[in-house]
């Protein structure tokens, strides 16, 4: 008896070190592109969005180059314009979105990146360096970071037709049940798609066509929400949600009732990209931090963490299928076809802020 338990307990040792060394392949931060990193030292400061990097590579980096990083959460670009001029500290690196990307460059707030210090910038699929350059020509100040759409989600469960119009976030059936996004530039962009214009426009006509569209909504709507849809989708107490497609794969991790969806009117497809301010004092870090984010594998670490589409080639060759086909996560080309980056408006801006100030008091 006792050596049958003996023979158990070596058994339940083995297969538990199996599973200790399974765990540590699946969380492999090792360098596939080399470790290219000395020891800097100093402070990095830098500004991006809530829950946007696996924060175990904040730590090596650290170890790595002596540099210590003050992460800064902002919860949308316009805050972070905000932030950048009111702050009282000077930031090195911030990851703006593609329209905020172009403002700082007129604005002349971004230096040219210096990309002998970013030999990893190799790993970038050319296809995303090829839209990346509708906002920043030749990729000069910006390289991509992550990627995605904005869609709907929606519980298959909850919702009885087809999901395939931005019209079904009007259908007074689902009162009550309907989330949209608090960022006024996603929420009156995609009701211009449903209406068939431009994201982009400058006609005010259509952008208040769109204001109406979302005023006569208001009755219907549960709310607008940013992180808290996704909780609100997964646990049944809401049936759709406006979200970003990288928020899609996380809820539907959780819920498999769950779908996402980009309308045949076509949405926004998205970039962040990562900036070095001119106001930066840390420049070598800030280089050597971008490198580093860009390094095959670690890329890959960083967007099964975060769940957002990587735009690094290399990346996406580690990644395993439920990822590479995952249409939320990589969609296909007629996905692509029918969706749009967003652009600086400009002074064109107050027509869309005061739109949206009106949409939010009628809700």
């Amino acid at each position: 008896m006792k050596k049958w338990l003996a023979v158990l307990l070596v058994g339940i040792m083995i297969l538990g070190c199996a599973a200790c060394a399974s765990s540590e392949e699946e969380v492999d931060y090792s360098f596939s592109d080399g470790d290219q990193y000395d020891t800097i030292g100093g402070e990095l400061n830098v500004m991006s969005w809530g829950e946007y990097i696996d924060p175990e590579l904040i730590t090596i980096f650290e170890e790595e180059t002596g540099v210590h990083i003050n992460y800064v959460e902002i919860p949308s670009n316009e805050e972070m314009m905000i932030k950048l001029r009111t702050a009282d500290q000077a930031f090195d690196i911030c990851i703006p979105s593609d329209y905020c990307i172009e403002q700082m460059i007129r604005e002349d707030m971004l230096q040219p990146l210096d990309y002998s210090k970013i030999p990893n910038a190799k790993n970038i699929d050319p296809k995303m360096l090829e839209i990346s350059d509708k906002f920043d020509p030749g990729n000069k100040y910006s390289i991509p970071y992550m990627w995605g759409t904005v869609g709907i989600l929606y519980n298959t469960k909850m919702v009885d037709e087809p999901v395939d119009s931005w019209g079904v976030l009007w259908d007074e059936k689902y009162a009550g049940q309907i989330w949209m996004y608090d960022i006024g530039r996603d929420t009156i962009g995609i009701t211009l798609k449903y209406l068939g214009y431009d994201m982009n426009t400058r006609n005010a006509d259509e952008v208040a066509a769109a204001r109406d569209k979302l005023i006569e909504q208001a009755p219907i709507r549960k709310g607008f929400g940013t992180d808290n849809m996704r909780s609100s989708l997964v646990n049944g107490t809401a049936a759709l949600a406006v979200v970003y497609s990288g928020d899609a794969m996380d809820a539907i991790s959780q819920n498999e009732d769950l779908a996402y969806v980009v309308p045949k009117e076509g949405s926004n497809i998205w970039f962040d990209n990562t900036v070095i301010l001119k106001s930066a004092k840390n420049v070598e870090a800030a280089h050597a931090f971008i490198n580093f984010l860009n390094d095959g594998n670690l890329a890959a670490r960083n967007t099964e963490y975060i769940y957002y589409s990587t735009p690094n080639a290399a990346a996406m060759e580690r990644l395993d299928a439920e990822y590479t086909e995952d249409e939320t996560y990589n969609p296909p080309q007629d996905v692509w076809d029918r969706c749009e980056v967003y652009h600086d408006l400009g002074d064109f801006v107050s027509v869309f802020n005061d739109a949206w100030i009106k949409v939010k008091s009628a809700n």
